[in-house]
């Protein structure tokens, strides 16, 4: 195990590169790479030194391997081409060492960034690429991962990344309290998911986001971005209605064009002849040419007004599940049905 965990980490550092930093007036800061064999292996060795440290560092009896795996089998109806038949599978191995430090990885189909699927009867889609691969440590500070990391810290918001995709830096997450302070630095232009695990060659992606809990119903976040050559300001406010219910409000704003995007809705459960039923939905606007902050969210469909709702549940006494989900904008529209298996 130690041997393996070894020849994944450098693979983080497969190109023949080395990082040079500078920073100008123009932007916040940006990272060039020079090309040196010399210098590649130092930082090669530097990074490995620094993984095996963290291995030894405990016994390693007390490794321990977790794994989840799930699957998803749906129908997608679009009134703009046929319905399409279509699979994903995501797996998540993780081998966790005391209760601090673990490595963790991420699989899953499809070959775009806001994409996880697969269309059946299509040769040329068989897609499947690991996609994440990095060290974290947690504690009671917070949590720090590194290497190639997921979009987010926890919940995934409306209008946060897809949930799918990747950021290949560094986030740092520092509990205040009830409030959190994260900062995430790296590169997210890298969009082709079989060339995730390659070196970075640029650093265009910072984010620092607080998180703060006003009361009991009430909380907020508050984010700065720089990411795909734009600025961008975050903010989301959500209001616990009940135990089950929430309603929130996401706005973000492209600062360099005067462009939003806008999203209002509810999320929450409800029975339905004794069997818990969830259900999310919200009305959303894309100001037009607001540029891939918006298109690499989930499934995105376009710019201007839109509306999505979304329902779904367990199957009783089984490891399946089912949802519902239906999307417009403008005049085009789309159906989602279909069923989910998870280990």
């Amino acid at each position: 195990m130690h041997t393996l965990l070894t020849r994944l980490f450098s693979n983080l550092f497969n190109n023949n590169a080395s990082f040079l930093y500078r920073a100008d007036s123009a932007d916040l800061c940006t990272l060039a790479l020079k090309h040196s064999a010399t210098q590649t292996k130092l930082i090669r060795m530097l990074g490995i030194s620094i993984f095996l440290s963290a291995l030894n560092s405990v016994p390693l009896a007390a490794q321990e391997f977790n794994q989840k795996l799930d699957l998803q089998l749906r129908a997608d109806d679009r009134s703009s081409r046929d319905i399409r038949y279509q699979y994903r599978m995501r797996y998540r191995p993780q081998v966790q060492f005391d209760n601090t430090w673990s490595v963790n990885a991420f699989a899953v189909t499809g070959d775009e960034f806001g994409s996880s699927h697969n269309t059946l009867d299509d040769g040329s889609a068989d897609y499947v690429y690991l996609r994440r691969l990095f060290v974290r440590h947690e504690g009671d500070y917070g949590k720090t991962e590194v290497g190639v990391i997921p979009t987010y810290k926890g919940r995934v918001s409306s209008s946060g990344l897809s949930k799918d995709g990747w950021i290949k830096g560094a986030r740092h997450v520092r509990n205040l309290g009830k409030d959190r302070l994260e900062v995430v630095v790296g590169q997210l232009t890298s969009l082709d998911p079989s060339r995730s695990l390659n070196v970075p060659n640029d650093l265009d992606y910072i984010e620092i986001e607080y998180s703060a809990q006003i009361d009991d119903v009430w909380s907020y976040e508050l984010s700065a971005e720089r990411m795909t050559e734009a600025n961008f300001v975050r903010t989301e406010l959500r209001y616990a209605m009940s135990s089950s219910t929430s309603a929130f409000a996401e706005l973000v704003t492209r600062l360099d064009e005067s462009r939003v995007k806008t999203v209002l809705g509810f999320e929450g459960e409800f029975m339905f002849n004794r069997y818990p039923v969830e259900y999310f939905a919200h009305y959303s606007y894309v100001s037009k040419n607001f540029g891939l902050r918006a298109e690499l969210t989930e499934d995105f469909l376009g710019t201007g007004s839109g509306f999505s709702a979304e329902f779904s549940g367990d199957i009783p006494q089984s490891k399946f599940g089912w949802f519902m989900r239906y999307d417009a904008i403008k005049s085009r529209t789309r159906v989602l049905a279909g069923v989910t298996w998870s280990l």
